[in-house]
C-alpha cells in the first residue's frame, strides 16, 4: 500500500489508485494516518470526525466508519491494515508506505550530513523532502483537532527543512539555488523571518547590496503591516551590516 497526506489524502494499493469520496471516512483515514502504528481512542476519533456536534450514538456511527473504511482498503488490495486495540483503533503501516514517514527519513538524513558538514548530500536529501510536499497537505479535511494539529505543526517542520536547505546551498556558494528557494517559501510563509534573512544573506554575499536592503524593507512592511511590530534583532543586525559595508566600499561577511 501506498497513503499520501502531504497534499491531498490518496490511497494506492495492488488494484490502483483508490478515492476516498466519503468525508467521514477519509477523515477517519487521515487521523489514523497521522498517528500511525499508534493507537487512537474512539473518544478522539468521535472529535475527530464531528468537532462541534457528536451524534447521540457516536460511538456506533464511528464503528460503521471503520467498517467502511476497512472495506475500501481492502478493495484496493491492502489486506485490512486497521487493528481494534483499546481504547480504539491503529492502521499499521510498512516501511516507505506513508510518504510522511518518507519526508521524515529525507529530513533526518539532511541534518545528519549537515551536522557533518557535508553540505552536497545535505541538500540534495533536504530538496527531496521538499518536493514531496508542494501542495498544503489534506485540503478538505480540516475542522478536527488531530487533523488541524497536524497541519500546523507540518508547516513548521517544511518552513524547518528549507531554511536547512537554503543553508547548505548558501555554504556551498549556490547563491542563485537559495534565491530561487527562498522567494518561493516566502510567498508560503510571508512572516518567517528566518527567510527574509536568508534571502538577504545571499544577496549581500553575492554583491547586490541593493536588493538586499529592499528585502529588508519589504520585510519591514509586512510585519509591520500584519504584526505591528519591527523586525527580529537578527534582521536588523543584518541590515546594519549590508549598510556598514556599502560605507566601507567593499562587502562585508555576515551571519
Amino acid at each position: 500500500m501506498r497513503y499520501r497526506i502531504l497534499g491531498p489524502l490518496q490511497v494506492a494499493g495492488a488494484r490502483g489508485l483508490s478515492a476516498v469520496s466519503a468525508p467521514k471516512v477519509g477523515r477517519l483515514l487521515a487521523a489514523l494516518l497521522i498517528r500511525a502504528d499508534r493507537i487512537v481512542s474512539r473518544e478522539e476519533l468521535v472529535r475527530e470526525l464531528w468537532p462541534a456536534d457528536p451524534p447521540r450514538r457516536a460511538t456506533a456511527a464511528l464503528h460503521v466508519h471503520v467498517s467502511q473504511l476497512r472495506k475500501l482498503l481492502r478493495r484496493s488490495g491492502g489486506g485490512d491494515p486497521i487493528g481494534t486495540e483499546a481504547p480504539g483503533y491503529v492502521l499499521r503501516t510498512e516501511p516507505g508506505e506513508l510518504d510522511l514517514h518518507v519526508f521524515q527519513q529525507r529530513v533526518g538524513d539532511g541534518r545528519r550530513h549537515a551536522r557533518a558538514q557535508q553540505h552536497e548530500d545535505a541538500a540534495r536529501s533536504l530538496r527531496s523532502a521538499l518536493a514531496m510536499c508542494q501542495s498544503p497537505p489534506l485540503p478538505g479535511l480540516g475542522g478536527g483537532p488531530i487533523a488541524d494539529g497536524f497541519v500546523r505543526w507540518f508547516g513548521d517542520v517544511r518552513a524547518e527543512c528549507a531554511e536547512a536547505a537554503v543553508e547548505s546551498s548558501i555554504r556551498l556558494g549556490r547563491h542563485h539555488e537559495a534565491t530561487e528557494l527562498l522567494r518561493s517559501m516566502l510567498d508560503a510563509y510571508p512572516l518567517r523571518e528566518g527567510f527574509y534573512r536568508q534571502l538577504m544573506l545571499t544577496m549581500h554575499r553575492s554583491g547586490r547590496r541593493a536588493e538586499a536592503l529592499a528585502v529588508y524593507q519589504h520585510a519591514r512592511r509586512v510585519i509591520k503591516q500584519e504584526l505591528g511590530l519591527e523586525p527580529c534583532q537578527a534582521l536588523r543586525d543584518l541590515e546594519r551590516t549590508v549598510l556598514s559595508a556599502g560605507e566601507n566600499g567593499a562587502p562585508a561577511r555576515a551571519g
